[in-house]
């Protein structure tokens, strides 16, 4: 245990070394201060009230990398960094580190810190350290504290799904994952996920900075809703235990900066199979049924009689029931009496199944004497399971930090889904809501009480999980989905925002929970389309709320609804044509969004993106509204009230923008009023972007795939880009070079368009012509760097060129 020096002042320190990028500040109380600077725009600072670390490795840090060990990182392992030239400067009161793009000063009394950042020539002062008691040096208890100054002009985005508005400022949040069924998608805390990072942007200056805090600890923030009159504006950080281990992130003139460079310190995000793109259907109630394989066969009739196109579906826990409980691993043979030939019948009609599976064992499971007897649980002091309420039993869950829980979980997924055809895992209930004290997790050897880390648990399962499908089939890429997670999840899964309540208002706060995670480094993510817990959506939100769906990485329509209804695409016949539109649309923006998933695996780039981070300098743009960017190119605006025909949208100034649907231009700076009937969602094109479309037929079961290109050249002297990645969208062939790419530009002059559409790399399907959309009202001449101008002509707005790519 910590041992706590009751200091009547802040500790008085002093440079005790300085090797290469490593700095460390020492007072005579013990105290100690650890710099790291890492690179130009990246400070780590690690605090250490009685010179001793005191938290356990971490899992989080993996600079540019696919992972981590899989007992963890040492906590001064700085491989992966490539650390800059900086200055370093100590006239006895004030220690100043200083890298091309950050400065930060130590106040050596009391160890506070003052950051500031370069913008142009000018350093702008971002953060300081409060200046009564910052941090926890033995004033008060074993809990880890930072204490910030506060500014009014300050946003605050980030900590991962969070409820409410998007910029958390006077706001508190409480990080302790749970297993929050039904929860106010405005109002409730906490909820699934423990991400502790989020972005600071000062709008005046345009500046801003990232903070990371690396602990696996229950934590909380408070965005200035607490105040106290000895202390001034402030707001803070406070962990249950551990370390206080923080990275200070620069990112002057975009907040998108801060959100690249944290994903990248956190991990190289997973390259997805393609087909993890496409509708997902899933609901509770037909592996609740007692006839669940039957139940299962009409979701394909039904795809069949409404041609809704599915690539998946998430197989929900009722088929491994015995009784009214789930036992993971189990097949109920009643429900499901031909495994193999439902599994089979499904991949005919190329629809994949994502199985859930969840990390407790119930008391009377068939292997609980099995895993308990082998030590796979986690125990309590005295070695009996540490039982929790899990669902309608007691239980206790695998313990993931030992080895032989991770084996024995990659035998269960492989054995009872994997050969059967399953394709993929659906990483569920994994909250790991531990609360007793005694409870002790293996550590990899280094025991720990087991709720001072659920959230690794949580990580090491889908980790355990993605390693056994790699294994079972090493040819394809890994899909796989979790509901709970934490830092470095992007590395391995694919997420959700939970259970959430069906209601108008969840549809407008989902959104920004999306946005939430997007800006901490989770962008491969979704909803619950229709809401899963309560009512059944009327018609018109769940036309709506699909509408708003087809633009997220993750489109799943998943219920569990009070009355026994299920939510389908043909649930209400008056919409169920408009839905089946718009599952179409979604799949002729596939190519777009596999791009965006590229760019986010290849570059760190976040796939949504609020208004305010994609255009930071129009103030008008701060306002926390209901709109988002997909990409940098696609600005999505949906309903998100009932009774609306149409809808009033901000166009961000200094750029044109064209309506996908009509080809109409507008001017940016303006607010317009758009039509948006619910199979016509209103989506823009901004100024300068070519967007990849599918536009072949398709049909549920007999996919198509011919590429286009849609696109908004400068009006003037410009150069429009854009492009699509190519490869067989399953394999892992593209690590040895199996992957091609469409190159698209479009140079403007005051006369002509000069167009070149270019190959690159190993194409799966190189097409001899692409059709390549612009504005109808775009009437200047074009000319072909590559191939031939084969056809020319319009059609719903838009001007439709047919080109020659042959080579």
């Amino acid at each position: 245990m910590r041992s706590i020096t009751n200091l009547k002042r802040p500790p008085q320190f002093a440079l005790a070394s300085h090797a290469g990028h490593h700095i460390v500040l020492e007072a005579a109380e013990n105290c100690r201060i650890e710099l790291f600077v890492l690179a130009e725009d990246i400070i780590r600072v690690l605090v250490l009230p009685d010179g001793e670390l005191h938290g356990p490795r971490t899992w989080a840090i993996a600079p540019g990398a696919v992972d981590v060990p899989l007992e963890g990182r040492e906590r001064r392992d700085m491989s992966g960094f490539a650390p800059p030239p900086f200055e370093l400067s100590n006239n006895g009161v004030q220690l100043v580190v200083q890298t091309a793009c950050i400065r930060l000063s130590v106040t050596l009394d009391g160890g506070f810190c003052a950051w500031d950042i370069l913008r142009g020539a000018e350093w702008h002062r971002v953060m300081n350290d409060r200046k009564t008691q910052s941090y926890n040096f033995g004033w008060w208890d074993e809990r880890v504290y930072h204490y910030i100054e506060r500014r009014k002009d300050e946003m605050y985005v980030g900590l991962g799904e969070r409820a409410g508005s998007l910029d958390r400022a006077d706001q508190s949040y409480e990080m302790r994952n749970i297993d929050a069924m039904g929860y106010n998608a405005r109002t409730t805390d906490p909820l699934y996920k423990h991400i502790p990072f989020y972005v600071t942007w000062q709008p005046q200056t345009s500046t801003g900075f990232g903070l990371f805090y690396d602990t696996l600890a229950d934590c909380r923030f408070d965005m200035g809703r607490e105040l106290d009159n000895y202390h001034g504006p402030y707001r803070h950080f406070v962990a249950g235990h551990g370390d206080l281990d923080y990275y200070f992130i620069a990112s002057a003139d975009t907040p998108l900066h801060a959100v690249r460079r944290f994903t990248w310190l956190t991990g190289r995000p997973a390259w997805m199979p393609r087909w993890g793109l496409g509708y997902s259907g899933s609901t509770m109630s037909y592996t609740d049924a007692p006839d669940a394989q039957q139940r299962m066969s009409e979701f394909i009739e039904g795809c069949n009689e409404h041609d809704v196109l599915c690539d998946s579906f998430h197989l929900s826990s009722g088929y491994t029931s015995i009784g009214a409980k789930r036992y993971v691993f189990n097949w109920n043979h009643e429900k499901f009496p031909d495994i193999d030939g439902f599994v089979n019948g499904y991949l005919q009609h190329g629809v994949r199944l994502c199985a859930n599976i969840k990390p407790c064992l119930l008391q009377d499971h068939p292997a609980f004497e099995e895993a308990a007897s082998a030590g796979l649980l986690i125990a309590s002091g005295d070695g009996e399971p540490a039982w929790v309420q899990f669902w309608d039993e007691v239980g206790a869950y695998l313990d993931f930090t030992k080895h032989a829980t991770i084996d024995w979980w990659k035998s269960r997924v492989k054995e009872s889904l994997l050969k059967h055809g399953i394709a993929a895992t659906w990483n569920d209930n994994n909250e790991f809501e531990v609360w007793t004290r005694d409870a002790i997790a293996c550590g990899f050897g280094k025991a720990y009480p087991a709720h001072q880390a659920k959230v690794l648990q949580t990580q090491l399962m889908m980790r355990a999980s993605r390693d056994a499908q790699r294994e079972f089939a090493p040819e394809r890429r890994p899909f796989l989905v979790s509901r709970s997670g934490g830092v470095g999840m992007h590395r391995y899964v694919q997420t959700w925002s939970g259970d959430n309540y069906t209601s108008w208002e969840t549809l407008r706060f989902n959104l920004k929970m999306g946005l939430g995670l997007a800006m901490s480094g989770v962008s491969n993510s979704g909803h619950d389309i229709g809401g899963f817990s309560g009512p059944a959506p009327g018609p018109e939100l769940f036309a709506r709320w699909v509408a708003f769906g087809i633009f997220l990485p993750r489109f799943s329509i998943h219920s569990w609804n009070d009355d026994g209804t299920v939510n389908e695409p043909w649930m209400y016949p008056e919409v169920t044509q408009q839905v089946a539109a718009l599952i179409k649309l979604r799949y002729r923006l596939i190519p777009y969004l596999y791009e965006l998933l590229w760019q986010s695996h290849s570059a760190y780039e976040p796939v949504l993106r609020p208004m305010f981070a994609e255009f930071p300098h129009d103030a008008r743009c701060l306002a926390d509204g209901d709109d988002m960017m997909l990409g940098s190119s696609m600005l999505v605006a949906p309903v998100v009230d009932a009774g609306q025909s149409t809808r009033d949208v901000y166009l961000p100034a200094g750029m044109r923008w064209v309506s996908y649907w009509s080809g109409e231009s507008f001017d940016g700076g303006q607010t317009v009023t758009l039509p948006a009937p619910f199979d016509q969602p209103v989506m823009l094109l901004r100024e300068g972007s070519v967007i990849a479309l599918n536009i072949a037929e398709q049909h549920f079961g007999r996919p198509a795939d011919e590429r286009a290109f849609i696109a908004v050249p400068y009006a003037g002297v410009g150069t429009a880009r854009g492009g699509s990645i190519e490869d067989d969208g399953e394999t892992e062939a593209w690590r040895s070079g199996a992957q091609g790419r469409w190159n698209v530009t479009i140079a403007s002059d005051a006369n002509a368009l000069r167009v070149a559409i270019e190959r690159e790399g190993a194409m799966p399907d190189a097409q001899s012509e692409i059709r390549l959309f612009v504005p109808m009202h775009e009437t200047r001449a074009v000319t072909c760097e590559r191939g031939a101008l084969l056809n020319d002509h319009c059609a719903d707005g838009w001007r439709c060129l047919t080109i020659s790519t042959a080579p």
